[in-house]
């Protein structure tokens, strides 16, 4: 769920629990306040309802029978049940106080009397600002014709008291539940947002302390998650880029190193054969030529080594650009075939390489680089060549959306310990062996960075004392790749 949506969620819920809540207290506070008397009838309406039956069963009286009303007891009875209501009732016979309930101050009795329009009909309350009480009057004539008049007084006070404890309680249970409810949903829904986000501080101080071993893990679908997993993204990346800058400080070293005793060798020759010539050891012209050729042999291994790295270099920077054009690979693999025959290093090799006629397999390719692959697979092979009848397979095939090329030899093999590191720069399976045959440990270095930039993929195939089989693909015309310029 969304950051967006458990926001909404909650005003929502901020607006449906409080009223669900207020309703149910309000009910229960009516219920605690005002009771019921009677099953389904409310209290307060059943004693304002008791009080306008008597004092209309009192106005009854007056209106037929009002000598009734000089019945002492009759009256006695009636104002206590009017007691009971909040109700009073006061009687005069012209002017004359015939009746007073006694729960009336005799003293305010004055008060009360004091004109007041006749209402002739109920329900017609009158404010009477004295202790509480509402005032209406009906005025009657007795037998005998003289003049009477009743006051019926309705004592609000406890009902206004009790009115103002309920609403007053009501107000309070209001704020109450709204505090509460904002409070509790507030806190649930900052808790989900600050708990993940304190989670990210942590991880961002152990980033700053240099701790890139520690996972980034929330377990959220929302925004936060994807932050988390973006995090986590960086972290691994951080992680993954300190562990390879390493390795490339390692390899730099490495470099230096090797290039250092690299070209440490071919110079040593060159420099003892020119001692050799001006000490005078070579004294003869044929010893002269000996030392000449070496010294041009030592100077061609030490160009082909600074060649070498020199293009290593530009091609692991991507530097170096690639001359894509239409190749038809049977045709190439069978004029390099040609090439390797007449080569005066292959003699005593047997170079094989069907050439039967079949239809093209055309690809895109540099065929500079792509020679350049194919010379330092075999001169890796060569180097290994150890049988009486030495041998080396060429082989091209279309599989699937790739062309297969193979280039196969008789050779010493690989160790199996040794497959997964041949194409690692400067790895020599035998130090001792390549360095002295002049080998740099680029040469399938190279092959691994000008068949990748090809788009294409190199793997080796070998058996420790059967022989070694390297193999490449390059995508054939229709899913080219690689930079192109």
């Amino acid at each position: 769920m969304s950051i967006k949506t458990r926001l909404l969620l909650s005003y929502i819920a901020m607006i449906i629990i409080p009223l669900v809540l207020f309703g149910l207290v309000a009910s229960g506070l009516a219920n605690y306040f005002w009771g019921e008397r009677e099953a389904g009838k409310p209290f307060l309406r059943d004693t304002l309802n008791k009080r306008d039956e008597l004092f209309a069963g009192v106005t009854f009286m007056a209106k037929y029978a009002p000598n009734q009303l000089t019945n002492q007891k009759m009256l006695t009875e009636t104002d206590a049940e009017l007691q009971a209501v909040g109700g009073a009732l006061i009687l005069t016979k012209d002017d004359h106080v015939l009746f007073v309930s006694p729960s009336i101050d005799s003293a305010d009795v004055p008060d009360y009397l004091q004109d007041q329009p006749d209402q002739g009909h109920m329900h017609s309350w009158k404010p009477f600002k004295q202790d509480g009480y509402t005032l209406d009057t009906y005025e009657f004539t007795f037998v005998d014709q003289s003049k009477g008049r009743l006051y019926f007084l309705a004592n609000s006070s406890p009902y206004m008291q009790t009115g103002i404890y309920f609403f007053s309680a009501l107000i309070l249970s209001l704020l109450t539940i709204v505090a509460l409810t904002n409070g509790v949903l507030t806190f649930l829904v900052s808790r989900s947002i600050i708990r993940p986000l304190y989670a990210l501080k942590q991880a961002a101080n152990e980033i700053k302390e240099g701790n890139l071993e520690r996972p980034v893990q929330l377990y959220r679908k929302d925004e936060l998650g994807e932050l988390g997993e973006a995090f986590e993204e960086m972290r691994s990346r951080l992680y993954d880029s300190i562990h390879l800058q390493l390795q490339y400080e390692e390899n730099r070293k490495q470099l230096i190193s090797s290039i250092s005793h690299d070209l440490k060798t071919p110079i040593t020759g060159i420099k003892a054969c020119v001692e050799a010539v001006q000490e005078g050891i070579a004294d003869t012209e044929a010893k002269r030529e000996k030392y000449m050729k070496m010294i041009a042999i030592k100077s061609e291994q030490m160009d082909r080594l600074i060649d070498e790295l020199f293009l290593f270099s530009r091609l692991d920077l991507n530097k170096l650009p690639f001359h894509f054009e239409e190749v038809d690979m049977r045709a190439y693999m069978a004029e390099f075939a040609e090439e390797l025959r007449l080569d005066p290093r292959m003699h005593g090799v047997s170079i094989r390489y069907d050439e039967h006629k079949g239809s093209p397999i055309p690809v895109m390719a540099d065929q500079e680089k792509l020679h350049r692959v194919l010379m330092n697979i075999v001169d890796n092979s060569l180097k290994y060549l150890n049988k009486d009848e030495k041998l080396i397979r060429l082989e091209v095939e279309k599989a699937n959306s790739e062309v297969l090329v193979a280039i196969s030899d008789n050779g010493t093999g690989i160790e199996k310990e040794a497959m997964p590191h041949i194409f690692d720069r400067f790895y020599r399976e035998d130090p001792a062996r390549n360095s002295a045959m002049g080998g740099s440990g680029l040469g399938l270095a190279i092959v691994k960075q000008i068949v990748e930039g090809h788009g294409g993929r190199v793997w080796v195939e070998s058996e420790s004392g059967r022989g070694t089989r390297i193999c490449f693909t390059l995508p054939d015309i229709k899913r080219v790749g690689g930079n192109t310029e």
